[in-house]
């Protein structure tokens, strides 16, 4: 009963995806979540560790066999090479806020500034009428500057898609090789969707 309660649990995943850089791929793989009534909590594309290849880190809330299920779907898809799924405690991952407020607060309350550099906030851009500050960090990390500086007139406030590395990973070069070894000259998406798909979801 345990194991069951286990996996009905939901709880927040990371799902990375490494696949070519193809027109419309994003749109496919947005629907793949909404046939299924999934919220996207997060959504980040960017290149790879690998020339050519792109990474999507895409943050789910949902249940261990639901979100194997969806990657096991998206990995269907001709241009994706490999799909990975990982709950928070096996990556290490930030996120990126600004802030925008009135510069005369700032330069007037020495107890704002105090505040921002115990969040580790730092200007990135001052002007006559506003400044904006950086920082990173987890979305409760920037969720709390958020209330710090609201009494002292927040104009504008933006948050990044998460970014994510595993943990315990050699990288997807570590696996083009293993599958170079083990079928030398085979194509790399034929190969993926063949019957070796063992470790799919480890990395």
């Amino acid at each position: 009963m345990k194991d069951a309660e286990f996996t009905d649990k939901k709880q927040e995943y990371t799902i990375s995806v490494y696949t070519e850089n193809q027109v419309g791929l994003l749109n496919r793989i947005a629907i793949i979540f909404s046939r299924r009534k999934i919220n996207i909590e997060s959504l980040n594309v960017s290149p790879s560790e690998i020339q050519h290849i792109h990474r999507f880190n895409i943050v789910v809330n949902e249940t261990p066999d639901t979100v194997r299920k969806v990657a096991r779907q998206i990995e269907k898809q001709v241009e994706v090479l490999k799909v990975y799924f990982n709950t928070n405690d096996d990556i290490i991952w930030q996120e990126m806020a600004l802030y925008k407020v009135p510069t005369d607060v700032i330069a007037e309350k020495v107890y704002v500034e105090r505040l921002l550099r115990e969040n580790g906030a730092r200007a990135v851009v001052i002007r006559k009428d506003y400044t904006v500050f950086e920082t990173t960090g987890h979305r409760e990390e920037t969720d709390k500057l958020i209330e710090v500086l609201q009494p002292y007139g927040l104009i504008e406030f933006v948050r990044s898609a998460r970014v994510a590395i595993i943990k315990n990973s050699q990288g997807f070069n570590e696996k083009l090789r293993e599958f170079e070894r083990e079928e030398p000259g085979q194509d790399v998406v034929e190969l993926e969707h063949s019957d070796t798909k063992r470790d799919v979801f480890t990395m």
